[in-house]
């Protein structure tokens, strides 16, 4: 008897434009041949399925597919003796949702060196609210801190702070007691912001520096940015001595331009995040941090719960800019 399973298949109709839609009738052949087989409980919705989903080749080159970088499940056939039928794991990035079928399926089958077994101190559920958003966020302070950066330097900023890095960011900086700026776009958004930890806000425009000076004031020890364009140009400008800044997304643009006066007169640091490839051993070390001494609170975290028949309508808000927090996507739906 064939095996099938259910899973959100992007795909290009017959207009050339590129729809989401759920099948129930998906062949186990068409997985990978890896050495794990998961049956997935949980993913969760990020920018780079959103582009994923649209038909972005730069992200996924093959299509139809089942996108979904992230996937929280559990094991149902295993080719290694370091991971069992019936152990519980998750994946976040390396090549799952983009060109390997993704967590938007109900079964996925990845190599062994991409999965994580469940950090104790949270469910299933709580590892994919947190996911590649999550993640990436734990990445950056990692990296902040890792150079010096502490409460005592003065106040950090966190840009998008209203997007699933932004939050989370937010929320475990508030636990390590910094002085958290929250730069937004979404005015209606403050008070969610100060329940995450926010400590004061600015609204994007107020923060974007026009002028042509290469430098400006000395305000901020950390920038955690998500925008790039201006709103990273402006931090560079006001960071600082010595200060650090880290940049993993590109919302705003992809582009940055400035001039090198920041890191030659200040000595500011300048560091990318890459959250999809980053080592595994690395990934484990982040995720038991994220399920201890930087547990969350996650009642304070804006959660929207998907089912997959829902989940094209978030991906389109997603695009446009309007999700706050995060999107959970649960199979049991």
């Amino acid at each position: 008897m064939t095996r099938l399973f259910r899973a959100l298949v992007a795909k290009e109709d017959s207009s050339g434009n590129y729809i989401q839609e759920v099948d129930n009738s998906i062949k186990f052949s068409i997985l990978p041949s890896h050495e794990v087989l998961i049956f997935v409980q949980y993913s969760s919705l990020n920018y780079k399925d959103a582009l994923s989903a649209t038909g972005n080749k730069g992200i996924t080159k093959n299509y139809p597919h089942i996108p979904g970088i992230d996937a929280g499940g559990i094991i149902e056939e295993s080719d290694n003796p370091l991971f069992k039928m019936g152990d519980e794991v998750i994946i976040t990035g390396f090549d799952l949702g983009c060109n390997t079928y993704g967590g938007y399926g109900q079964y996925i089958r990845v190599p062994s060196s991409w999965i994580i077994k469940r950090p104790s101190g949270l469910s299933l559920k709580e590892c994919m609210i947190l996911g590649t958003a999550g993640l990436t966020a734990a990445i950056s302070i990692y990296k902040m801190e890792s150079i010096g950066l502490n409460p005592k330097n003065g106040d950090i900023i966190v840009t998008g702070a209203t997007g699933g890095v932004g939050s989370i960011a937010i929320a475990i900086l508030s636990k390590l007691n910094y002085h958290i700026y929250a730069v937004t776009g979404k005015k209606s958004q403050f008070n969610y912001l100060k329940q995450l930890g926010a400590r004061d806000i600015i609204l994007r425009n107020d923060f974007i520096d026009v002028s042509d000076k290469p430098l400006g004031k000395r305000r901020w020890a950390g920038v955690l940015d998500t925008l790039g364009g201006p709103i990273l140009e402006t931090a560079l400008k006001n960071t600082l001595d010595e200060g650090v800044i880290t940049c993993c997304g590109m919302l705003q643009s992809n582009e940055i331009h400035t001039s090198i006066f920041p890191f030659i007169l200040r000595g500011i640091q300048l560091m990318g995040v890459a959250s999809a490839d980053y080592p595994i051993d690395k990934k484990t070390m982040l995720w038991n941090r994220l399920s201890s001494v930087w547990k969350i609170d996650f009642t304070k975290l804006n959660i929207i719960e998907s089912s997959l028949e829902e989940l094209p309508q978030y991906i389109k808000k997603m695009l446009n800019g309007n999700i706050t927090g995060r999107v959970l996507v649960n199979h049991n739906l």
